[in-house]
């Protein structure tokens, strides 16, 4: 919510009562609240929410995404590369036939089919690193490996 009652302090100050460099901050911070609006619904996106909380537990959320990420990779880098037939699995689980026509082209290197594969599992990743990071965050600090988190002045 921090970042809502910066942009409508920004917007709320005209451009005469500005300096140069707070108005390109203003402008900057309006151009971004425009691009990523929020939906309808008032529920974040889950890129929104992944940022939050990148923003919220730093170094544990990034490192714990890239590591699932890397693994994700590996994992349908051997599938594929050990024969399994994957267009014909995410078929059944539920994936458009042309959605994985389209990232599976014919003739694709190993690696670059499964790099595909492995961005159409992105809202997979992207929700276990939701859920995850904070339950890793509080076990870590009831064990006394992290500081508990400063209280807000």
């Amino acid at each position: 919510m921090l970042w809502c009652r910066h942009s409508f302090s920004s917007l709320s100050t005209s451009k005469e009562e500005q300096s140069p460099k707070e108005a390109s901050t203003a402008s900057s911070s309006t151009v971004k609240a425009q691009e990523e609006p929020e939906p309808e619904g008032g529920k974040p996106s889950k890129t929104q929410q992944l940022k939050k909380v990148f923003k919220e537990y730093g170094a544990v959320g990034v490192s714990f995404h890239i590591c699932i990420s890397l693994m994700s990779l590996g994992m349908f880098y051997l599938l594929i590369s050990s024969g399994i037939d994957m267009a014909a699995m995410l078929c059944k689980l539920g994936f458009s036939e042309t959605v994985v026509r389209s990232k599976m082209a014919a003739g694709t290197s190993t690696f670059v089919l499964a790099y595909a594969i492995h961005k159409l599992f992105a809202p997979v990743r992207i929700s276990i690193t939701l859920v995850s990071v904070p339950l890793i965050v509080r076990y870590f600090r009831k064990t006394g490996l992290f500081k508990p988190p400063t209280p807000a002045p």
